[in-house]
């Protein structure tokens, strides 16, 4: 099973590669994908949090700017069930964010599945 992960992860970045070029953070065990490593100089990743709301899966990830100006930035989470499929209709759009220089913000969601036991976050620069 854990194979089978691994290979639905890394289809999954292959797939979607010229569209999250940047940074892919799993809840499951705290990996940190650097699709771009431009980005990963100038940001860093906290220690995610995951907590539950009514049943549902609530996640926390701070970042923090390495750089003294601002950054724009979209990121996007995506959910799982406790077998690591991805819960139809669980992505949510990307949402657009300005980390100003030195500053941390914690990126926020909440699952809309009870199902949802992982998830994966995308951070990648803005594009206008």
């Amino acid at each position: 099973m854990k194979y089978l992960s691994i290979l639905l992860f890394a289809f999954a970045l292959t797939a979607c590669s010229t569209t999250t070029s940047g940074i892919s953070i799993e809840s499951s065990n705290q990996n940190v994908v650097i699709g771009n490593s431009s980005l990963a100089n100038r940001l860093s990743i906290e220690r995610a949090t995951v907590g539950h709301n009514n049943g549902l899966m609530k996640a926390g990830v701070p970042v923090t700017s390495k750089i003294n100006s601002d950054l724009e930035l979209q990121y996007r989470f995506y959910w799982y069930d406790g077998q690591g499929l991805e819960i139809s209709g669980s992505d949510s759009p990307w949402r657009q964010f300005i980390l100003h220089g030195k500053d941390t913000m914690t990126l926020q969601a909440m699952a809309r599945s009870l199902e949802a036991k992982q998830y994966r976050i995308y951070i990648r620069e803005a594009n206008y």
